[in-house]
C-alpha cells in the first residue's frame, strides 16, 4: 500500500510554460471517467473514505495519519490518503466500515449483516469479480458522482526524488493542478511534504489557502446536501 501526498493549485494560462522552465517533462495526456460510490446516507465519505472506479479499475482512498510536518501551513495545504487497489481488500475494508456503522446502531439502509459479512470474507467468488457489480448492490452502494477528466501529466526529477504534476480539466468546467508524491506506507512523510513545497515554490504558487479539488466543486454544484454534511463533519 502507498500513501498519496498531494497539493492542489489553481491552473493559469502560464502554468505549462512555468513547468517547462523548471525542467518538467510531459509524460502523457489522457481522458478518463471517474465514478464514486457511497451509501445513501454517506457512510463512507463521512468517514473520509472515497470509493472510486476509474475506467474499470477500483481504488479506495483511506485517511492517512502522518508524523510531524515541516510546518503547519505545509500540512494544511496537502492531503494524505492511503490507496487500496486490490478489489478483495477494497471489498473487505468497505464491508468493515459499513458493518461497524451498522453495529453502532446508526440509521442506515445497509444490506443485512450476513450479506455484508459474506462480501467481507470473500466467500462468494462471483461477488468478488471485478466485472460484476453485485457486491455494490449487496452493500447498498450507489454512484453519487460521475465525471470525465482531461489530464496532462508532467514529471520533475529532483535529487530528493521524482515529483509528479497533473493538470486536470473536468467536464463540468473546473480546472485544477495537483503536485503529487507517492510514499510507501510508513515512509518519510516529512520528506514528501518538503519535495511538494519545493516544487510549489519553483512554480511560484501562493501558500495562502487550500485549493478545492474536483470532487469538492462537483459536490458543491450538484450534490449540495452531501456537500453540506461533509463540511459539517470537517471532511471538506
Amino acid at each position: 500500500m502507498t500513501v498519496e501526498v498531494e497539493r492542489k493549485f489553481v491552473c493559469d494560462a502560464e502554468i505549462m510554460e512555468r513547468l517547462q522552465d523548471i525542467g518538467a517533462k510531459c509524460i502523457g495526456q489522457r481522458q478518463f471517467r471517474d465514478q464514486y460510490f457511497d451509501s445513501p446516507d454517506f457512510i463512507l465519505t463521512l468517514k473520509d473514505f472515497w470509493l472510486r472506479c476509474r475506467e474499470g479499475l477500483w481504488e479506495l482512498k483511506c485517511p492517512a495519519v502522518s508524523g510531524a510536518a515541516p510546518d503547519n501551513d505545509t500540512e494544511t495545504l496537502c492531503t494524505q490518503y492511503r490507496e487500496i487497489t486490490s478489489l478483495p481488500l477494497i471489498q473487505s475494508e468497505v464491508s468493515r466500515i459499513i458493518r461497524e456503522h451498522t453495529a453502532e446502531g446508526s440509521e442506515s439502509n445497509s444490506s443485512p449483516r450476513e450479506q455484508i459479512d459474506k462480501v467481507a470474507e470473500n466467500e462468494d467468488t462471483e461477488i468478488c469479480s471485478a466485472d460484476d457489480t453485485k457486491w455494490l448492490n449487496v452493500l447498498n452502494l450507489v454512484c453519487f458522482a460521475e465525471f470525465k477528466t482531461e489530464r496532462c501529466s508532467y514529471m520533475l526529477e529532483r535529487e530528493a526524488g521524482a515529483v509528479r504534476v497533473d493538470l486536470d480539466q473536468a467536464d463540468f468546467g473546473y480546472c485544477v493542478g495537483e503536485i503529487e508524491v507517492l510514499v510507501p506506507e510508513g515512509g518519510d512523510m516529512n520528506a514528501a511534504l518538503q519535495r511538494i513545497t519545493g516544487i510549489a515554490a519553483e512554480l511560484g504558487l501562493s501558500c495562502e489557502k487550500k485549493i478545492k479539488g474536483k470532487m469538492d466543486v462537483y459536490l458543491q454544484r450538484y450534490r449540495p446536501e452531501h456537500y453540506a454534511k461533509l463540511l459539517s463533519a470537517h471532511i471538506l
